[in-house]
């Protein structure tokens, strides 16, 4: 059995943190740097840091502070906001990106991730997929889920698949934020269907969520709210799979 992975998720305006719920009402929950240097004692797998104005801001990305995150980090970075082509992509792994999130543009350039793929290799590339639920489908939806694509979340996460991107996170914005766990029926649903690693995100509240989703199939589990606005921290998160007997990807520190 493949180890799993535990990935606090920062969204970044500026140097500040936000977090709101169901992708509205984000607040200023702390700033960037103190966070990046807690989160490396906290003996993380991964960060993955979203700029969740990018995309409407339609400027170049904040290298320096890419620079700065890296040179305080010592856990792999996958950085995403604003990404559109492989210049951006070649100077975010230059300034110390070790994987790259792509969400929105996707939607209309899905070849972009061949192009990624070809130039860095699949492992290289992480597709962000944002989804509502209508019923029994859910929607994919771009632009920090202001944007209905009209594409049904499994056909898009095989389309992403086809082309070589090397993982997926899989974010419910319906309980993004809520603290009242994960969609477990989406996360098993496309997990289930397809054969690259799912990040399951949005909405966990407890250990017990990161023990579900893995067992309904995700090779990792990424949180915001429950390590911003709870005293649950990775190292704990861990010591719970442990004894519940799902392997880690790195042995707690002694």
């Amino acid at each position: 059995m493949l180890k799993k992975r535990i990935i606090p998720t920062l969204l970044v305006k500026s140097t500040g943190i936000y977090k709101g719920k169901n992708f509205i009402s984000n607040r200023n929950v702390g700033a960037l740097m103190p966070s990046i240097k807690t989160y490396n004692m906290r003996d993380v797998d991964e960060i993955v840091i979203l700029d969740i104005e990018a995309t409407d801001r339609k400027s170049e990305i904040d290298l320096n502070l890419l620079k700065d995150i890296s040179e305080n980090c010592f856990v792999p970075i996958t950085f995403g906001g604003g990404i559109n082509n492989v210049k951006q992509v070649q100077k975010l792994f230059r300034y110390g990106a070790d994987k790259v999130v792509v969400n929105s543009y996707l939607y209309n350039n899905i070849n972009f991730v061949s192009n990624i793929v070809d130039e860095f290799g699949s492992q290289s590339i992480v597709a962000s997929v944002d989804v509502k639920r209508f019923e029994k489908k859910w929607i994919c939806y771009s632009n920090n889920g202001r944007l209905n694509t009209n594409n049904e979340v499994l056909e898009w996460c095989t389309k992403l698949q086809d082309q070589g991107v090397g993982e997926i996170i899989l974010c419910s914005i319906d309980k993004d934020g809520l603290l009242q766990g994960y969609d477990q029926e989406l996360i098993k649903y496309v997990s289930n269907n397809i054969n690259i690693p799912l990040i399951a995100s949005g909405g966990a509240s407890s250990f017990e969520d990161f023990k579900i989703a893995i067992q309904n199939g995700a090779s990792a589990v990424a949180a915001a709210s429950m390590f911003h606005f709870t005293y649950r921290t990775p190292d704990e998160a861990k010591e719970f799979l442990l004894n519940k007997g799902i392997p880690i990807r790195q042995p707690l520190k002694s």
